[in-house]
């Protein structure tokens, strides 16, 4: 009769554990399992990512640090949903043989592409836009010259290339999450395992 207590006691314990664990979200899946008369609480959790503390040199690197954390919470589930755009886009192409049906199909798509995302790029600041160029780079590993290139033509993308060269940009410049961009790699990975 003592037992038959414990065993309920420990049950509701590992389901009030296995709701307030996926409640802060880093649960992937939990269940109980039972093997010859035994019950065994099963929990996987996301990776936790340990990096040293941030140590600003003053009070302009901060400032930096927290913004490159606004940008990425802001742009990459952009570049994650633009990125399942294109290889949608990439598939259709690849199914149309006729070159002036290629261009149609591709006319209309971008139509509805733009019509889904103009109004929330419209809203985003001139870094926002190079982060999400960055984490388009870092998702389909082709850097917005190449994109551009390849949907648009060579003359549109050196025309962008241009424009992006008045404003101290530069559309060939590739995503290097080991050296260059490692910050923003670091934030990256702890936004997605809910550390940040």
């Amino acid at each position: 009769m003592i037992m038959r207590r414990y065993k309920h006691i420990v049950l509701i314990g590992c389901i009030l554990l296995c709701s307030a664990v996926s409640a802060q979200g880093t649960l992937d899946s939990c269940y109980l399992q039972t093997t010859n008369k035994d019950t065994i609480f099963m929990a996987f959790l996301h990776e936790v990512y340990v990096y040293p503390p941030m140590k600003f040199k003053n009070k302009r690197q901060e400032r930096f640090y927290w913004k490159t954390v606004r940008d990425v919470k802001k742009c990459l589930p952009y570049a994650r949903l633009i990125s399942k755009d294109m290889a949608y886009a990439d598939t259709q192409l690849a199914q149309i043989t006729d070159k002036k049906a290629r261009k149609k199909w591709w006319k209309s798509y971008e139509k509805a592409l733009f019509k889904k995302y103009e109004k929330d790029f419209r809203d985003m600041t001139a870094s926002q836009g190079q982060m999400l160029m960055k984490l388009m780079d870092r998702e389909s590993e082709r850097t917005s010259y190449e994109l551009i290139r390849q949907y648009r033509g060579k003359a549109s993308a050196d025309f962008w290339q241009f424009v992006a060269k008045l404003f101290k940009n530069d559309l060939k410049e590739g995503y290097d999450g080991k050296d260059k961009d490692r910050i923003v790699e670091r934030v990256i990975n702890l936004v997605e395992a809910g550390q940040l």
